[in-house]
């Protein structure tokens, strides 16, 4: 068995999870990593996207029913660490993430002893972090401040997540992904600080994110709930609310 599993998250992505897959099957860790799609309880034909490619070894597990993104990174961390697997690499199931690039992520793990490596779109060289609204740049830029102000180090892209992470750091009984509040989109920042706070090896490496077609859907993030939701933890982690 390969050492390292690759896990796109994805609710409802029929149409840009084909090309996500197309995209790693054509890359060149093809072969080299084992590919696993959590589905989030889609209702579309994404279920049937993702058993079109059973033959090429890419594997699935499917919710009931929607529970959250943070709930879908959960699943895919227990069977990551019911296999026996070492990384796990989190990616987005709407296209947005090279496979290119997960080399990047995976080998300051694996070659200088990282525990969790954060993708950043702010370190690639022209540093624009790419075509986002803006609104969504001031937000990303706010929440990068926070997280680097309440742990210490500096982060610039604390909501990309794009990212590896070493196994064995969930054997650390003070990261409790199993609480409920982590089911949407706090589990991610959650990882983060945590890692950082409990003086786990950290940091980001440069990744770019490539935005779909506006036709296509842009994120099925809410402005004012999604964004509470990655806040969350910061507030209630900072001020000791939560574990």
């Amino acid at each position: 068995m390969n050492k390292i599993l690759i896990s796109p998250v994805a609710f409802n992505e029929n149409v840009k999870l084909k090309s996500v897959i197309q995209r790693f099957i054509q890359s060149r860790v093809f072969g080299q990593m084992d590919y696993l799609i959590i589905d989030d309880g889609s209702t579309d034909t994404t279920s049937e996207v993702i058993r079109s490619f059973a033959p090429q070894n890419i594997g699935t597990i499917k919710h009931a029913q929607r529970t959250g993104v943070g709930a879908a990174i959960r699943t895919a961390i227990t069977y990551a660490i019911e296999k026996g697997y070492e990384v796990l690499v989190i990616m987005a199931g709407n296209d947005k993430d090279n496979p290119e690039e997960i080399p990047a992520l995976v080998e300051p793990i694996i070659k200088e002893g990282y525990d969790l490596i954060q993708g950043s779109r702010y370190l690639r060289h022209d540093g624009t972090g790419g075509d986002m609204p803006g609104y969504r740049k001031v937000a990303v830029r706010v929440h990068s401040f926070l997280i680097s102000l309440l742990t210490h180090k500096k982060i610039t892209d604390s909501t990309n997540g794009f990212r590896a992470i070493k196994l064995s750091i969930f054997k650390d009984k003070r990261i409790d992904i199993n609480q409920e509040w982590l089911n949407t989109y706090e589990l991610e920042p959650y990882l983060l600080f945590k890692a950082i706070t409990l003086g786990y090896k950290v940091k980001e490496v440069p990744v770019t994110k490539i935005y779909p077609a506006k036709k296509l859907g842009y994120t099925k993030m809410k402005p004012i709930t999604g964004w509470w939701s990655i806040l969350k933890p910061l507030f209630y982690l900072g001020l000791g609310i939560k574990k």
